[in-house]
């Protein structure tokens, strides 16, 4: 769970994969990763910056004092999960527009959130809140892609 739940462990990979789907992918394989790249920008953003202010919820790890740290504790707040925010936002945008990724992905996003709970740096409804916060921001973008940015990336 602790390789599972860094980030850096899977960086070269996402670079690679993001390089070889722009170079090689089409006008919609771009769109749709540029969309993707800012739509976690996004949301990241809106739950470090705001919501993390606002519940002000203390770590476990820093708030209960026989919690099994598998990590690193850091000060920041605890709710909502910013991983489970990315990683559901990615699941949701990939099972939408690709949808043979669909089971990969919500398989990929549970366990990341699994592991953010796992190795003691977020409560169960840390990672629960933080999908939610992920799935509605890609619900509404999805509907500004159906509605409005699909003109854009269907021209010729």
């Amino acid at each position: 769970m602790p390789f599972i739940t860094k980030l850096g462990n899977f960086k070269i990979p996402i670079i690679i994969v993001f390089f070889l789907f722009f170079i090689l992918g089409k006008k919609k394989e771009r769109v749709f990763l540029i969309l993707l790249i800012a739509t976690i920008l996004f949301a990241d953003y809106i739950a470090t910056q705001f919501l993390k202010y606002i519940f002000v919820r203390i770590r476990p790890c820093n708030a209960l004092p026989d919690v099994r740290l598998l990590l690193g504790c850091t000060g920041s707040y605890s709710f909502p999960s910013s991983h489970a925010v990315n990683i559901t936002v990615f699941a949701v945008l990939t099972s939408y527009k690709y949808r043979f990724l669909m089971i990969p992905s919500i398989i990929t996003a549970a366990a990341v959130c699994f592991s953010r709970v796992y190795v003691g740096v977020h409560y169960p409804f840390d990672v629960l809140g933080g999908a939610v916060v992920g799935a509605l921001i890609s619900i509404g973008v999805i509907y500004l892609d159906s509605r409005y940015l699909k003109r854009f990336y269907n021209s010729k």
